[in-house]
């Protein structure tokens, strides 16, 4: 039987296709040629129709967002982690996304250019190793690579496999104090809970070699110790851009992810992902996600 939540998902997955551009521009009627009564105006009218169009698709999904979000994490926490260059308007817009969907940010960590520099590998390496034999021997992977532990570890500290999440504990703290007194972390002030739910958001889209794999290591070693974790980028983040590489990469295969959050769709779907990520690892959602637009069901 479709049930009535069944059939609103997917009226508005109408509407995220919409807004991603699957319709407008990218998807079989893009091909459609021009009418005989419109022939000689679809060159001016197109980018005005267009336009008004996705501006329409917006404000739709502005307003109908909060009704479509509400409970959806009520009373999970999320943890928010950033990647340098992540646009702060999109990370409060996607932090008010979890308040409107009864969920809380515990804490809002940001990594520095350190971390995800590849030529710092080797100060990353060392206090990982460090960290790994003080206060995580049980917890982490021995034989991960540098960036997974580091991954790993950050996770441990800010994350949590119980869907309630847990309290910061003392070996949680002193991990953080060591990640952000090297320089490799923000420092993010006070924090009382791990997250069950882990929101990387991601930021410049890094061209030196390696950095593709710094940021799968770390999302692969978040993976592991969050209940769920949803990797997320704008529109040109996903195909071929960093989140698209991403997705590409075995590492990454237990974290969800979602392009398209400098739109309203795009953050509606990160916020329905993470919910589904309570649950349910991995996924490609989005505008060039490979599981549709969404999560459905």
């Amino acid at each position: 039987m479709i049930t009535l939540r069944h059939h609103v998902l997917t009226i508005v997955a109408v509407f995220l296709a919409l807004a991603a551009g699957i319709v407008l521009g990218g998807g079989p009627l893009s091909d459609v040629g021009p009418t005989v009564a419109t022939a000689g105006k679809d060159k001016e009218a197109a980018p005005a129709a267009e336009s008004a169009q996705a501006s329409y698709n917006e404000s739709f999904l502005s307003a109908v967002g909060p009704s479509m979000l509400g409970g959806r994490l009520a009373d999970r926490s999320v943890a928010v982690v950033t990647v340098p260059g992540a646009d702060e308007r999109v990370v409060t817009a996607l932090a008010e996304g979890i308040s409107a969907a009864g969920g809380s940010v515990s804490a809002r960590y940001s990594l520095t250019e350190d971390l995800v520099d590849p030529s710092q590998k080797s100060l990353v390496d060392t206090l990982g190793s460090q960290l790994l034999t003080q206060q995580a021997k049980d917890a982490v992977d021995a034989e991960a690579s540098t960036y997974d532990r580091m991954g790993q570890l950050i996770g441990l500290a800010v994350a949590s496999k119980v869907p309630e999440g847990e309290d910061v504990n003392g070996k949680a703290r002193a991990i953080l104090d060591a990640v952000t007194g090297a320089g490799l972390v923000a420092e993010p002030g006070k924090v009382a809970t791990r997250a069950p739910l882990v929101l990387l958001v991601l930021g410049t889209d890094a061209d030196d070699e390696g950095a593709d794999a710094v940021l799968a290591g770390l999302a692969g070693g978040l993976g592991r110790q969050a209940t769920g974790v949803v990797v997320a980028g704008t529109t040109d983040d996903g195909g071929s851009g960093q989140l698209g590489r991403l997705r590409g990469d075995p590492a990454a295969a237990s974290v969800a992810s979602v392009d398209g959050i400098d739109t309203t769709a795009g953050r509606v779907a990160t916020v329905v992902t993470l919910q589904r990520a309570l649950g349910t690892q991995g996924g490609s959602f989005g505008a060039s996600g490979s599981d549709g637009p969404l999560p459905l069901g």
